[in-house]
């Protein structure tokens, strides 16, 4: 059941891996390989057969490219798209992180997560029955690979401290880009966090991972001039956006939602939150 789950996950379709577990059994590892060679008896087949221009040549796709184009594709599809954006000033958090091996990640979760508590219609999904509400709060954590993207899931994030949230987000990572992840650890997100200002980003309009209802974008943190009490400063600031599906959401409550975590982010005594 479990290489079956898996194999489901990524759209792999089990009577073309090879198996090399016992009397020739798929495994879990065998599937995580296939997914990440990502070539098939008929992707080969399908190159080889492509009549290809002068000055171009063929990318194959693989098996985890096939499934988030299908993903992405169905999400914009089913999702009444919709963007907010926010400024945070992350000064704090700074000053917090002097001396500690911390990166920005864990703090934004913390407040993500008490923002939810607040305003818990973002914790949802559409269902034809209606709107489901998730009182347990299981974050997803987009992962960049090499060839694709994952989104690990920290569990019952909201019952979790800063240095914990921080050591779960490390060894998902990790694991994410090792493909040692366990099903069961890309599964159940109730709400995601991209984190895509690692690579110097500082807008994005995120698309949702179903069938939640939002999905946040966090943007680089950068130095930039601020008015402060009628002064200007110097403060690390950060661009924070926040994609909602206008089915469940609106806007008045998307910004509500947005608003609490920029509260939290340019307030909170993160001493209190370890």
């Amino acid at each position: 059941p479990v290489v079956r789950q898996l194999a489901e996950e990524y759209g792999v379709d089990l009577s073309r891996v090879a198996g090399t577990g016992s009397g020739g059994r798929v495994t879990k590892k065998d599937v995580l390989d296939f997914v990440g060679k990502g070539e098939t008896a008929s992707g080969k087949q399908e190159v080889a057969n492509e009549q290809v221009a002068p000055g171009e040549a063929i990318l194959p796709l693989t098996q985890m490219r096939k499934t988030i184009a299908e993903r992405m594709v169905a999400s914009r599809r089913i999702s009444a798209h919709a963007t907010t954006f926010f400024e945070a000033d992350f000064s704090g958090i700074r000053k917090f992180r002097h001396g500690r091996s911390l990166t920005y990640l864990p703090f934004v979760i913390k407040a993500v997560t008490g923002a939810i508590k607040q305003v818990p219609v973002i914790n949802a999904s559409w269902e034809d029955r209606g709107i489901v509400i998730h009182h347990d709060i299981h974050m997803g954590i987009a992962v960049a690979l090499e060839d694709g993207l994952l989104v690990p899931v920290i569990r019952d994030a909201d019952r979790k401290g800063v240095m914990q949230l921080a050591k779960e987000v490390r060894a998902l990572a990790e694991r994410a880009r090792s493909k040692q992840l366990a099903p069961e650890e890309v599964q159940g997100g109730t709400f995601t966090i991209t984190n895509h200002g690692g690579g110097g980003s500082l807008f994005s309009t995120p698309i949702i991972h179903q069938p939640q209802v939002a999905i946040l974008g966090v943007g680089a943190v950068q130095n930039r001039a601020v008015v402060i009490d009628e002064a200007i400063g110097i403060r690390p600031m950060c661009y924070l956006s926040l994609s909602f599906d206008h089915r469940v959401i609106d806007g008045a409550t998307a910004d509500q939602f947005m608003g609490k975590v920029k509260e939290a982010l340019n307030h909170t005594d993160w001493e209190k939150l370890l």
